[in-house]
């Protein structure tokens, strides 16, 4: 790996070397370093940019790493990438991309992918976005991605975007069997005049099952920001919708969630809030010597922690 893909990939899979276990590290559209294990297994696709990942039955303590980087400018990436992942696994899954734009022209990764999660697997699945470069060129993320859940199957999904991507539209769907559980973090960070979206729709089909979304977000500058966190239950079930954002500046933020129980014993929840900073946390952190810049930003810090 030359500096810039090292330096790429340790900001958003925390990597300082290539990793150990399955890997397929996609820079500038090609494939750059991939490695199988026994129990998981990439191919490429034949009909279309991406990959298959089948993962094996039973597999635990394994991990997969498929981070995506872009050094070129003017760069357009599509990738689809497909999980089938076996009955009883418990893996990890760390994905995301990083952009560095050092030219004019707009450089934009576009991630689509689908997991088929089997009966009790459960899958932790990380997914950072960061933009970096000192080009007037813009960087964007448009990830999606869709998961089905079998009978007593679990995702915990954790998506961070903190500073530079200037526009991002994120879709996220998750159809959750019976006994099964979809947990979503997102956390998000926007200045300038960057514009981000979220959209959700997580759907609890099966009996018992259940779905929470935590999403936090900070809008500075004259940045925006839009949240569509749909929950449906169509079973008995329990769902949490929970959205907590923060302005500053001139930005603004719209939030919209919806629940929708089209079963009787369906329970569901929805809170969302927006705000400023509250006066009294900032003095406080400054009586301790903190100057107001240092107690904003620990304050963030702690918010998107």
């Amino acid at each position: 790996m030359d500096k810039l893909e090292a330096r790429l990939l340790k900001e958003i899979a925390d990597l300082d070397a290539l990793p150990v276990g399955a890997y397929n590290i996609r820079k500038d559209g090609k494939l750059d370093a991939r490695s199988n294990t026994a129990n998981i297994v990439i191919d490429t696709k034949t009909d279309k940019p991406g990959i298959d990942i089948h993962i094996a039955p039973g597999t635990k303590n394994e991990s997969l790493h498929i981070p995506v980087v872009i050094t070129q400018t003017g760069l357009s990436d599509t990738v689809y990438n497909d999980f089938f992942i076996g009955e009883d696994c418990d893996v990890d899954i760390i994905a995301g991309c990083g952009i560095h734009n050092s030219g004019c022209d707009t450089s934009q990764h576009d991630g689509i992918h689908t997991f088929y999660v089997g009966k009790n697997a459960k899958i932790r699945y990380y997914e950072k976005h960061y933009g970096e470069g000192e080009g007037t060129g813009e960087r964007i993320l448009n990830p999606q991605t869709i998961v089905y859940l079998e009978e007593g199957a679990s995702i915990q999904m954790e998506s961070t975007q903190i500073r530079g991507v200037d526009s991002t539209k994120r879709y996220t769907k998750i159809v959750v069997g019976a006994g099964g559980e979809a947990v979503i973090t997102e956390k998000l960070l926007t200045h300038g005049r960057q514009v981000a979206e979220s959209e959700m729709d997580i759907v609890l089909a099966g009996e018992d099952a259940t779905g929470r979304v935590i999403s936090r977000s900070v809008a500075q500058d004259t940045s925006e920001q839009v949240f569509y966190p749909r929950m449906t239950g169509e079973a008995k079930c329990f769902g949490h919708v929970q959205c907590d954002s923060i302005l500053m500046g001139e930005a603004r933020i719209k939030s919209i969630p919806a629940i929708a129980a089209e079963h009787p014993d369906a329970q569901l929840i929805h809170e969302a809030a927006i705000g400023r900073i509250a006066g009294d946390q900032i003095l406080k952190l400054m009586t301790l010597g903190l100057t107001e810049e240092e107690a904003e930003e620990r304050i963030l810090n702690g918010f998107l922690a």
